[in-house]
């Protein structure tokens, strides 16, 4: 997508918001020096901490204090939560908000016919329904257009969460390892977060190793040496086990791993983002918009039972580190806490839960000194929620305030 017609979308979205939307749910734009004191019944500092009858400082865009006395401060914009749940800002691991449902009623592909400006809109649609979930910070794993979108949303120019991105995935098997090395550097000079590679088939084909180890240990460690983390789209136990082996940074869904490469996993440190139903779910919903048959449904379909019993097990592995993702696509975005409920479904406590969303989540995107935690010098990053979260994670569903780095959204 063009520079203008970028512009352009945003212009026409903006306009949409403003009729569709009562004021209070648009962002309330604060000077860097604006001070603001919230008050909430209970708050989760993202850390496994618990407070109540709680007051946050907030100055500018950081937590500037946390009591549980009273704060009073002159010229103070006051926020009342009442009985609510204060949290940090969900934050999910694995979306694609550039996948959507075209004016054909299908997903999104250069077939669509939709304009850039379509095409702007509809995604600049997911990121505010994510945002509005409660989700204020996401990584795109990824699309060409998330470039434009991430520089939108930081400038204030659309409502969205924070967005990393890998701008492109790695998934050909042709180039050798030197030339796999030239792709990462390729992908840091064109600004890319993180790098996205393909260690295996999707699931509909059995998930079967299809880079070598060779090409995976270059990929990952070039990325490595430019100060970059690599997550890898690994099926199969064989996938995975050559993705730790070769030094990557996190594993996505690993429906298939057995016990000894979850140990591994532990034992490198190796981050392990599993999804186990918003995805899967969709696609069983939706199977017109993604023109699905009944035969590759089938696996889809599967998939679930055999994620949820692959989660029990890695829970129980010893100093594994589960971060939360869901792979939100087309027809998902804004649903992401979904997925939260499958987690917890599985064995995971609500309180775990949360903590993969929050502050795990924000150590694995390398933004832990920054986000993901109710804390002094935070950027204010901050949910509430309609009940108690650690103790029914459903109340994640029920989102009735976001703020992120001190700008009011809801």
């Amino acid at each position: 997508m063009n520079r203008r017609a970028l512009t352009l979308s945003v212009a026409l979205w903006a306009g949409c918001l403003l009729s569709l939307f009562p004021r209070p749910a648009l962002a309330s734009r604060r000077l860097p020096d604006s001070l603001t004191v919230i008050h909430a019944g209970t708050m989760l500092d993202g850390r496994g901490g618990r407070l109540n009858n709680v007051w946050v400082v907030v100055r500018g865009r950081r937590i500037e204090r946390v009591s549980t006395r009273p704060v009073t401060l002159s010229g103070a914009t006051r926020i009342e939560l009442g009985a609510a749940t204060l949290l940090p800002g969900l934050i999910d691991a694995h979306t694609h908000p550039g996948w959507y449902v075209d004016k054909q009623g299908k997903r999104n592909s250069p077939r669509s016919g939709d304009t850039p400006t379509e095409a702007a809109l509809a995604r600049a649609g997911n990121l505010y329904a994510t945002l509005m979930a409660g989700f204020t910070t996401i990584q795109s794993i990824g699309g060409p257009e998330d470039s434009e979108l991430r520089d939108a949303i930081s400038r204030g120019r659309i409502p969205g969460p924070r967005l990393l991105t890998s701008l492109a995935p790695i998934n050909s098997t042709r180039p050798s390892p030197d030339s796999m090395r030239v792709l990462v550097r390729g992908l840091k000079a064109q600004g890319a977060d993180l790098i996205k590679l393909f260690a295996s088939s999707g699931l509909g084909a059995g998930g079967a190793q299809t880079l070598s180890n060779e090409q995976i240990a270059a990929i990952c460690g070039e990325a490595k040496s430019l100060g970059l983390r690599t997550l890898v789209h690994a099926i199969s136990a064989a996938s995975v086990r050559a993705a730790v082996l070769g030094g990557c940074t996190q594993i996505e869904h690993g429906i298939f791993v057995t016990d000894a490469e979850l140990t591994l996993m532990a034992e490198h440190g190796t981050i392990f983002d599993p999804q186990l139903c918003l995805v899967f779910q969709n696609y069983i919903d939706h199977p017109d918009a993604y023109s699905f048959t009944d035969s590759t449904l089938a696996p889809l379909k599967a998939a679930i039972p055999t994620a949820s019993a692959m989660y029990t097990r890695a829970l129980r592995v010893p100093k594994l580190k589960i971060v939360f993702g869901t792979d939100a696509v087309a027809l998902a975005h804004g649903r992401n806490a979904d997925e939260l409920l499958c987690r917890v479904k599985s064995g995971q406590s609500p309180m775990a839960a949360i903590i993969s969303a929050t502050s795990v989540g924000a150590e694995a995107l390398g933004l832990g000194d920054r986000i993901g935690s109710i804390v002094p010098g935070y950027e204010a990053d901050l949910i509430a929620v309609d009940g108690d979260p650690s103790r029914d994670i459903g109340a994640t569903r029920r989102v009735t305030f976001v703020m992120v780095g001190g700008v009011r959204y809801r």
